[in-house]
């Protein structure tokens, strides 16, 4: 499974990869800081799934917009129909406001990363 991470902290980009490197199957296809990378790559990558950071901003730091995510997901799956998109947040509480947007799954970013994992798994035997 081909995985483009987008999220706006370089830490968080660097320890998802590091956790998804060990997955036997999983493949990091990419890294945005932000939304405009993050569909200029979708496009080039054709990745299968998404980790996307739910306020992850439109520009970068030249820009400080954050994309209204109801037309990121849908430019998202325009040029990758088949994507699956796993948000995640550092805010638990934005959980249905995602869920409600269209995307396959939610993790807290304070969840453990075996959630995170699972959450992974289940888009990839297309339970999500």
């Amino acid at each position: 499974m081909r995985v483009l991470i987008a999220d706006d902290q370089p830490q968080v980009r660097s320890a998802l990869r590091l956790l998804l490197k060990q997955e036997p199957g999983l493949t990091v296809v990419g890294e945005a800081g932000d939304g405009e990378l993050a569909l200029a790559l979708a496009a080039e990558a054709q990745p299968d799934l998404v980790l996307l950071d739910w306020e992850l901003p439109d520009q970068g730091p030249s820009g400080a917009s954050r994309i209204a995510q109801h037309r990121l997901l849908p430019a998202l799956r325009e040029r990758c129909p088949s994507l699956k998109v796993v948000a995640l947040s550092g805010r638990p509480e934005a959980r249905q406001a995602a869920l409600d947007a269209g995307v396959d799954a939610f993790v807290s970013k304070g969840d453990p990363p075996e959630r995170l994992l699972a959450a992974v798994d289940d888009c990839r035997s297309g339970q999500c």
